[in-house]
């Protein structure tokens, strides 16, 4: 089974290839630079130089507050990007496994975790760009996999944890937002939950997070307690950084479909980010 990594530079991308190489599988992973997904045409020729069996897609623009102005980029990558490499999925019939995430929700929900049968109702645009990447997905094919994650961190810079260890190194105290809430999600969890999924044929959406929830503030104290950092946190909320783009206050999914569907039990986030955080010292 041949597989085609796109986004092999992002955090993501990364644990696929790490995890590819160990198990001397025949993959090819392309960067932006090799594969701009935006460009049908482009896409169209991978596809017939490589002949993927398996297409496992980590490219995203994820700059939530910059998506707000740049929402022709962001797309151009969530959306459009997601229309080709499905469209050449199905003429070449191959299998499409591709990620969302918990931002399509607007934070409202009281009654519990949010769920697949949940509606999305995303309240910013990069977050409308990713769920119209879902629905084109599902216009195009019927042959994939579509998780959404959430709070993802892993080996790389475009992640919370990354930020705040930046943070206290430039600051004398920190002010982390206690009304935003959700799951951190491992990279290492994500992809081996996923190659788990493909290797047993499953299909459709899930929900694919860590173990139960948190809130950033919850999430900061955890991470510094774990490295013994003295650092004084100041929980605030979120409105008070006054970003561009509107978040959704709780997002926190459920994982338990894919966890019965692949007869796991998912790590919680605090196992996860213990994980990292003894690989991230070491």
């Amino acid at each position: 089974m041949r597989y085609l990594i796109v986004g092999k530079n992002g955090q993501l991308g990364r644990e696929f290839v790490r995890i590819l190489q160990k198990t001397d599988a025949d993959f090819v992973a392309l960067g932006h630079k090799e594969l701009d997904i935006g460009n049908i045409h482009q896409t169209l020729s991978i596809f017939e130089e490589i002949k993927p069996q398996v297409i496992i897609n980590c490219a995203a623009y994820n700059l939530v507050d910059k998506a707000e102005t740049d929402y022709s980029t962001a797309y151009r990558t969530n959306a459009v990007g997601i229309k080709n490499l499905a469209y050449a999925s199905r003429i070449h019939k191959a299998f499409i496994v591709h990620y969302s995430t918990d931002y399509i929700f607007d934070g409202k929900k009281e009654e519990g975790l949010y769920t697949e049968e949940d509606t999305p109702v995303p309240i910013n645009e990069y977050a409308k760009s990713k769920y119209v990447g879902e629905i084109y997905l599902q216009e195009e094919t019927d042959n994939y996999l579509l998780f959404r994650v959430s709070w993802v961190f892993g080996d790389g810079e475009q992640n919370f944890i990354y930020k705040l260890l930046k943070w206290a190194e430039q600051n004398p105290y920190l002010k982390i937002s206690y009304d935003e809430i959700s799951v951190p999600t491992y990279t290492e969890v994500i992809a081996g939950l996923t190659l788990k999924a493909i290797d047993q044929k499953l299909t459709g959406l899930y929900h694919l997070t860590n173990t139960g929830y948190c809130s950033r503030f919850e999430l900061a104290k955890f991470v510094f307690n774990t490295l013994g950092i003295d650092k004084f946190i100041y929980p605030v909320s979120a409105e008070s950084f006054n970003l561009p783009a509107q978040r959704p206050k709780f997002s926190a999914m459920d994982n338990s479909k894919l966890s019965k569907a692949l007869n796991v039990k998912i790590p919680t986030w605090e196992e996860s980010v213990e994980k990292f955080l003894k690989n991230y010292r070491t």
